[in-house]
């Protein structure tokens, strides 16, 4: 009788030899052809690829002043696969000024995986970054006595000046999702992180060149590979040039110490941003250097938010820099006309509904209501044209003819600043307000956004291009700090011009009302013999003390510079935002200050403001 037990064992004995030995092919077939590890280490036992790293772009001012450029650095690589045991740490530690912990825990990150994705034992890792001159000089000196160690010689980025930190950015060292999401970075490479250095880091960075040296059976260097036949040589980034003014940020950042807030300045014709500060801010050369964590840090746990840009980051009531906005829109929409009046018992006053305004003459036109900053004007002119069914045949019709103006001036949506981080502000629709009011809400609930309260936020970047518009008389460019690209073009983004809803004929009296503010009205502090300003102050309200706002543009016919103050918690616009508005309009078109505004500068640098949580 047939055994077959004996014939299945015979087939599953069979099944696994052959299943072993298919295991083996298929793990000798990784190994040999998929695998690169055997490639490496032979590549490595013959070759040493050494990386030769671009020089970064230099980027300058408007004017050609240097801004940021490039300085000698040095970074110690190691190669695993040659670090032999008989290196001797206790040496080498103090070649390098650091202790055997820091050794030890930095070559166990190198070959953590998790930090470290891609390493290889066969391919220069990096060590120890941005040596010194005398750094480099001490270790140099005993680096034969280290196999595996090598010297990378790079550049890092150096300041001239103590100014313009979150517009210019800074460089550091690639993050595990850098190098995932561009293959051209490897570990220990350096990035743009903020500002400048990260929208423009691909125009910057430059392309990496590749020396190939030839090793001898020891390891040591003898050469160039077939006298450098595959060597390429690394390609300079491209230097940029800024629309910025740096005299002018230098001033901006002097007259906002000790203040929260902002001062954004455009040139109107172009879109360029002059100047961009952000208070309080900090010394970009905090950044450089193996102390860069540490200071990073630090500013990090300020509670004064120095690492928020907040010319592009701060989202803020507008006040009543926002009625020239609404005046625009009424006279277009046709809900005005340049003789309509109304009434100002000293606010706004219907129905029982009251919102506040200072002491000046009543009925007034939308002229001297600019100059004045008449709060009752422009409540008046929005709850007409929001109650006007005849026109409009719903309020959420009239509320989105509204916004859609709004949005065409900018606000609501970010402009599309070259740089990194830019909020959007808020302006709100119908569909907002019947969902927060569940369709229950009339033009009295919804006033305050006529004199840029309530709902309604700007960034001080939208604001100044609010003015800038203004200055054009119904166009803006969107705004952008690279002027230049060497040997290259900015995106057309930065040369078209957007036209807004409101017609010519609405700016040209707009623009009466903002010269008259300034020969008469709230701000006349910003008015002057040489040349002829506009300009509309703003005392944004706040659960603490009022923000300072000022909005102005000069020349009048010509204008040259479109600039936007917020001075958080600062009072009435005329307390700083005019002031501060006015020096930098002067220092601008004339070049420098007078005696006289040389000691207002020093008057209102001194003058600190106290900032607790609450007015956070």
């Amino acid at each position: 009788m047939k055994d077959y037990d004996l014939d299945k064992r015979q087939y599953v004995i069979g099944g696994v030899a052959i299943a072993v030995v298919v295991i083996y092919i298929i793990r000798l077939f990784t190994l040999q052809i998929m695998s690169d590890d055997y490639k490496k280490n032979a590549d490595s036992n013959a070759f040493l690829k050494k990386v030769e790293f671009p020089s970064r772009g230099i980027i300058s001012d408007r004017n050609g002043k240097n801004l940021v450029y490039n300085q000698p650095s040095y970074d110690i690589m190691v190669i695993v696969n040659e670090q032999q045991s008989r290196l001797d740490t206790t040496e080498f530690c103090k070649a390098l000024n650091i202790t055997k912990d820091y050794f030890i825990k930095r070559m166990h990150d190198i070959q953590d995986r998790s930090k470290n994705p891609g390493y290889s034992s066969f391919t220069q890792q990096l060590f120890m970054s941005q040596l010194s001159d005398q750094e480099f000089s001490v270790f140099q000196e005993k680096a034969y006595k280290f196999p595996g160690f090598y010297i990378q010689r790079r550049s890092i980025r150096q300041y001239e000046y103590a100014s313009a930190a979150l517009l210019l950015g800074d460089v550091a060292e690639v993050s595990p999702a850098d190098i995932e999401e561009d293959n051209y970075y490897q570990p220990g490479d350096y990035i743009g992180k903020i500002g400048i250095e990260r929208s423009y880091e691909k125009q910057l960075r430059g392309v990496k060149g590749v020396q190939i040296l030839l090793r001898d059976a020891r390891g040591r260097i003898q050469g160039n590979y077939r006298n450098g036949e595959f060597n390429t040589k690394p390609v300079p980034g491209k230097d940029i040039t800024l629309g910025i003014d740096i005299d002018l940020q230098r001033l901006g950042e002097r007259l906002m110490e000790g203040k929260l807030g902002s001062i954004v300045a455009i040139e109107p014709a172009t879109g360029e941003v002059l100047c961009m500060v952000s208070s309080p801010s900090y010394d970009p050369r905090m950044m450089i250097g193996r102390q860069r964590g540490k200071n990073h840090l630090a500013l990090q746990k300020d509670p004064l938010k120095p690492l928020l840009n907040r010319a592009i980051m701060g989202t803020y009531p507008p006040g009543s820099t926002f009625k020239t906005g609404q005046g625009l829109t009424f006279l277009t929409e046709g809900i005005i006309d340049s003789t309509t009046r109304y009434p100002c018992y000293r606010g706004f006053v219907t129905r029982g509904m009251r919102v506040g305004c200072h002491s000046h003459g009543s009925p007034l036109p939308l002229v001297p209501a600019i100059a004045t900053s008449c709060n009752a004007f422009f409540c008046w002119g929005l709850y007409y044209m929001l109650t006007n069914t005849k026109k409009y045949g719903t309020l959420q019709n009239a509320m989105d003819t509204w916004r859609d103006y709004m949005v065409s001036m900018g606000f609501g949506y970010k402009l599309g600043i070259d740089l990194p981080g830019e909020k959007r502000g808020m302006i709100p629709n119908a569909t907002y307000y019947d969902k927060a009011f569940k369709g229950n809400w009339n033009a009295l609930g919804v006033i305050s956004i006529s004199i840029g309260q309530g709902e309604v936020t700007l960034t001080p970047l939208q604001i100044a291009n609010l003015c800038a518009t203004i200055a054009n008389r119904g166009y803006y460019i969107t705004p952008h700090v690279v002027k230049e690209i060497e040997d290259g073009h900015i995106d057309t983004l930065y040369t078209k011009k957007k036209y807004t809803k409101a017609s010519r004929q609405a700016y040209e009296l707009v623009v009466k009302g903002m010269r008259r503010a300034v020969l008469g009205g709230t701000c006349k502090g910003a008015n002057r013999r040489d040349f002829a300003v506009c300009g509309k102050t703003g005392t944004a309200q706040n659960r603490g003390r009022d923000h300072s706002v000022f909005m102005g543009f000069a020349p009048m016919d010509q204008p040259r510079i479109a600039i936007a103050v917020y001075v958080e918690n600062g009072g009435f616009g005329a307390t700083f935002g005019v002031p501060i508005g006015a020096l930098m309009m002067e220092q601008y078109i004339n070049g420098k200050l007078t005696e006289g505004s040389q000691r207002q500068a020093s008057r209102i640098q001194s003058q600190h403001l106290k900032y607790g949580t609450k007015d956070r």
